[in-house]
């Protein structure tokens, strides 16, 4: 499914650039403060359309909580109808937790491997042995955890990706989509993050989807990991990733969220897919 875009218009283009200019920024620091290279940026500036997975970090440079009105008429929100037939929509996600459950694994999987391939190819470049720590511009970096950042080379990036593409593929052969390792955990984890920025962003077209919408979102913003009641934690029957990898503990190499420990088979592993 090709990624939704807001129309490009002079309008905004002036409202990016005055911005820009008003907090005192180049167009190359704008564009690494979003995460985008500088002909992206002023491709933007220039009147062309913005793919909504980028407008998180256009906002985050700009410091807006969102994109000016004027946005065209794409942007229309997100519909749920729609993704039903995304290559990745999840029957038994959209079974088991509902339609917004099977979108949000969709949508944001979209997202994720976009971010996957864009570090791939800049470290395809640089020496081996070179993490994402080390790149210019890298959406992965903030959000994997930042005790082992170091270990996410070429061949990690390599491994996630196919990790990914194997949940997408049970996604869309409407097979079980139980995490068995802290890899799939780590991808859901993610692709659900991606989702609810996406969400945000964007809205939803009618009045059964901000149901849904509300229903992937409403508790994430809770301040307590046990208070959370999204989807993708109903799916593992625990909120273990957040504690272990994104709670600053420090886990040592025989903790089973331990880094070397991640491609293991630890969950559900006598249940048939």
């Amino acid at each position: 499914m090709a990624q939704k875009a807001i129309q490009g218009s002079e309008i905004l283009a002036r409202q990016i650039r005055a911005r820009r200019n008003e907090l005192g920024l180049t167009i190359e620091e704008a564009a690494s403060r979003a995460n985008v290279g500088t002909k992206t940026w002023s491709r933007y500036e220039a009147g062309e359309s913005i793919r909504m997975d980028k407008c998180k970090g256009i906002c985050r440079a700009l410091n807006w909580h969102a994109l000016p009105e004027e946005q065209g008429e794409e942007n229309e929100g997100l519909s749920i109808q729609e993704y039903k037939n995304h290559e990745a929509w999840s029957e038994f996600l959209a079974n088991v937790f509902g339609d917004g459950a099977a979108m949000a694994f969709a949508a944001g999987s979209d997202i994720l491997l976009d971010h996957v391939r864009e570090d791939m190819a800049e470290l395809a470049s640089m020496p081996a042995g070179s993490h994402i720590g080390q790149l210019s511009m890298s959406w992965l970096r903030g959000d994997l955890p930042e005790q082992f950042l170091t270990h996410y080379d070429y061949e990690f990036l390599y491994q996630l990706k196919c990790t990914l593409c194997g949940l997408r593929t049970r996604a869309g052969n409407g097979a079980s989509m139980e995490a068995h390792s802290v890899m799939e955990e780590l991808v859901l984890y993610l692709c659900n993050e991606e989702s609810i920025a996406l969400v945000e962003l964007c809205g939803v077209k009618d009045e059964t989807e901000k149901k849904e919408k509300h229903e992937m979102k409403g508790n994430h913003q809770m301040e307590e990991p046990h208070e959370m009641a999204d989807w993708v934690f109903d799916l593992f029957d625990d909120t273990d990733i957040l504690q272990f990898l994104y709670s600053d503990v420090y886990l040592k190499p025989n903790h089973p969220y331990h880094f070397s420990h991640w491609s293991d088979q630890q969950f559900y592993t006598g249940t048939s897919m």
